[in-house]
């Protein structure tokens, strides 16, 4: 497994705002500049399937691999790897702390990580410190 990038960020916002954005798939746009457009096949649940649509790239499926209270894990299958957002919440002294990595694994990580791992590892910061303010209910 190679790990393009991780972010964190903390907020008074509680982990449930963060899960209720990351459920609100169809306004992901709002605070992922990177992505045109992502459609969930049904509820926000583990095992869940959908297709997403990044600006300037081709349309690629994903699966909600990971939920519990704590973490959400989204997995996009490319030929020959799997690109993983791993997107964690934890509390401490009334705040909380979003960690989002994203990794990928398979025989053509690398070749990947080539095509697309400098756009994500920039994005990744920024996307998050998005995220937090419209949880924390701040325009993005």
């Amino acid at each position: 497994m190679t790990i393009i990038a991780t972010a964190q960020a903390t907020s008074a916002a509680p982990p449930a705002a963060f899960f209720a954005k990351w459920a609100d798939m169809a306004t992901w746009p709002e605070w992922n500049k990177d992505t045109e457009w992502v459609r969930l096949d049904g509820p926000f649940v583990q095992g869940a399937t959908g297709t997403l649509k990044p600006k300037g790239g081709p349309k690629v499926s994903f699966v909600v691999e990971r939920l519990t209270d704590d973490a959400f894990v989204d997995v996009s299958r490319l030929i020959g790897a799997r690109l993983i957002f791993d997107h964690r919440v934890a509390v401490a002294d009334g705040r909380t702390t979003v960690t989002v990595t994203v990794s990928i694994e398979g025989p053509l990580r690398r070749l990947w990580t080539k095509v697309m791992g400098r756009d994500l590892a920039a994005s990744v910061g920024p996307d998050l410190a998005a995220l937090v303010a419209v949880a924390e209910g701040v325009p993005a």
